[in-house]
């Protein structure tokens, strides 16, 4: 589990237009909640948080908030974000409560080269990226390995097929398809009405028109024999 800190500031007022000029002063509105406290609405210095977003995956990462010099583990639950600037509008933080399990969402790391890969010709299809988890906060895996060294072409991984660490329960369907290895697809030939296969069209030949001045004896010209 990885953890990192950041201050927040408590904010008295809400509204629309406060949060306007939060953003215009550089900061961003913020709201914490949790089980056993009533939502509060903070501010964040914006570029701390942008740097740190660079740094970090924050769906899996826990944040040791300091508010005004007291200390909450928190996760970020949601970050809202400008459709066009993508600069950040808002960010929603949930307290974490020591024993009580949360619901986050991991990525799969696939480890090694499939054999039908290396041998096959295959490649491989990654059709699951993450897992809905329950986990205690203290357990929250950074990712989560997949293991694909031994996987041949026309085989595939499902969720069941994988090691989950200890204290993990994974809230996805067990029978899901996590990755497989396929023989990639070519371009058919184009096939005619009777079911053989068409002929490639040949090119059409250039036709030039021929130069004024070989119609009337320019000087390019053959000569003309006598």
């Amino acid at each position: 589990m990885a953890s990192v800190q950041l201050s927040a500031t408590v904010r008295t007022v809400a509204g629309k237009g406060t949060a306007r000029k939060l953003r215009a002063a550089g900061e961003i509105p913020a709201i914490i909640y949790g089980h056993g406290r009533e939502p509060q609405s903070l501010s964040l210095n914006a570029h701390i948080l942008g740097r740190l977003l660079e740094k970090i995956s924050y769906t899996t990462t826990v944040i040791e908030l300091d508010v005004n010099g007291s200390m909450a583990r928190t996760l970020i639950r949601e970050l809202q974000r400008h459709p066009v600037k993508r600069n950040i509008l808002h960010v929603d933080f949930q307290e974490l409560v020591a024993g009580e399990k949360v619901t986050v969402r991991v990525p799969i790391r696939f480890v090694g080269t499939p054999d039908g890969v290396r041998l096959g010709g295959g490649i491989l299809d990654e059709t699951i990226r993450e897992l809905h988890i329950s986990v205690d906060p203290a357990d929250i895996p950074n990712h989560i390995d997949v293991d694909v060294t031994t996987l041949q072409v026309g085989k595939s991984l499902h969720i069941r097929d994988i090691v989950i660490p200890a204290g993990v329960t994974v809230l996805d369907d067990l029978g899901g398809t996590i990755c497989v290895c396929v023989i990639p697809k070519e371009v058919a030939a184009p096939v005619a009405v009777d079911g053989t296969t068409a002929p490639t069209p040949a090119e059409p030949e250039l036709i030039r028109k021929a130069k004024a001045e070989d119609e009337e004896g320019g000087e390019d010209a053959a000569p003309k024999k006598k």
